[in-house]
C-alpha cells in the first residue's frame, strides 16, 4: 500500500468528495453562501477561491493518496480569506494563527490514523512559511457530519481551548506540539495504515 500527500491545488480540486467540492460553507459568508446554493454555481465559487487563495497566499490545504486514490484532505488559510470565521461567537482567530477549516477521511479508509498525519503535514507546511499556531472552531454538539469538526476530536489531537462557548468553542494548537509527534507518526505509518478499514460513514477524522 502506497501513500502520498500533496499540496491542495486546482488541478487536484476535483479529487474532493462530490458533495465537499461543492460546499461553500467556509468560503462564502452566509449570505452569500445561500445566494450562491439558490441560484449560482458552488462548484464554481469554491473553484473561484481556491484560485485566489493560491495567487495570494499559496497552497491552501492538503490531500492524502492512498494507492492513487483520494483517502482524504485538510483545508485551512488566514481567517482573512475564510469569510464564515467572522460569523462564530468565538471570534476572532488570533492574529498568529491559521484557520483550520474542515478534514476529512474517505469511509474506507476511517480508523487508520490518516487524520493526524493530514494535520502533521500541515503544521509542517505552515510552519516553513512562519505561522506560530493553527485555530480551529469545534462543534461541541457533533453528532452527525458536517463542515466544523468535533470539539473532542480537536482535544483529542492536542488543541486547547482558548475561548469556551457551549457549542462552538475555539480551539489552538502550536506548531512545536504537532512537529513534535514526528518521529511517533513516521514510525508508526505502516501499521496505521495497515489498519485501514472499509467500514464507517464519512466523518471528520
Amino acid at each position: 500500500m502506497s501513500r502520498r500527500v500533496v499540496g491542495f491545488t486546482l488541478d487536484n480540486l476535483d479529487d474532493l468528495p462530490s458533495r465537499c467540492r461543492k460546499c461553500v460553507f467556509w468560503e462564502l459568508d452566509p449570505v452569500s453562501r445561500a445566494r450562491a446554493e439558490e441560484v449560482g454555481d458552488p462548484a464554481l465559487e469554491k473553484e473561484a477561491w481556491v484560485s485566489a487563495m493560491l495567487l495570494e497566499w499559496g497552497s491552501c490545504g492538503k490531500l492524502m493518496e492512498v494507492d492513487g486514490v483520494t483517502a482524504g484532505y485538510i483545508l485551512y488559510a488566514p481567517p482573512a480569506y475564510v469569510p464564515r470565521s467572522v460569523a462564530f461567537p468565538t471570534s476572532p482567530v488570533s492574529p498568529d494563527a491559521v484557520l483550520l477549516m474542515t478534514a476529512h477521511v474517505l469511509p474506507e479508509f476511517t480508523g487508520g490514523g490518516l487524520g493526524r498525519i493530514l494535520l502533521q503535514s500541515a503544521a509542517k507546511d505552515l510552519t516553513r512559511r512562519g505561522v506560530k499556531a493553527i485555530e480551529a472552531f469545534g462543534d461541541s454538539r457533533w453528532e452527525t457530519p458536517a463542515c466544523i469538526l468535533p470539539t473532542d476530536f480537536l482535544l483529542a489531537l492536542g488543541f486547547k481551548t482558548v475561548r469556551p462557548h457551549p457549542r462552538h468553542p475555539r480551539l489552538r494548537l502550536d506548531m512545536k506540539t504537532v512537529l513534535s509527534w514526528r518521529e511517533d507518526v513516521e514510525g508508526a505509518l505502516e501499521r496505521l495504515l495497515g489498519s485501514v478499514t472499509s467500514e464507517g460513514a464519512l466523518r471528520p477524522v
